[in-house]
């Protein structure tokens, strides 16, 4: 295959609807709108969830619940994607951003105990669960909360 032999799959790409392009096109004099109406107009159109009038669903249904704003919200790192790092080193937040485990710290790091550890490492981060603890200390490791 060469360059000039490229070209896209089929039914991947399609031209668009010309619209008001004489009547034989299908789409001429009123472009697939109908006659006059909201829809007809230029901007025309119902707002999303709008239901001609009628009460609409979004103010039937009853509100339930509320956002705690004070929230602590953790980057979580499961045990099976600590075993990418080399014997005997130390973890912390720097490094699992560095490496792509966490993109967004949020309000710290939590390490949860799932899967196995087959290294043993010093892990540094603001949470642990308790599995994750068990199992860093079996394999001979040790957990420090920052």
């Amino acid at each position: 295959m060469k360059l000039h032999e490229l070209k896209p799959s089929p039914g991947s790409r399609r031209e668009r609807k010309r619209l008001g392009r004489g009547s034989a096109s299908g789409t001429g004099k009123t472009s697939g709108k109908g006659h006059k109406g909201q829809n007809a107009r230029s901007g025309g159109g119902v707002r999303p969830g709008f239901e001609g009038g009628q009460n609409p669903l979004y103010r039937r249904l009853p509100r339930r619940g509320f956002t705690n704003i004070h929230r602590t919200e953790y980057a979580i790192v499961n045990l099976t994607d600590l075993n990418r790092f080399a014997e005997g080193t130390e973890v912390t937040p720097e490094s699992l951003r560095e490496c792509g485990l966490v993109k967004d710290a949020k309000d710290g790091i939590k390490i949860l105990g799932n899967g196995e550890l087959n290294v043993k490492l010093t892990v540094k981060a603001n949470k642990f669960s308790q599995t994750a603890v068990q199992k860093i200390e079996a394999v001979g490791g040790k957990t420090e909360v920052i």
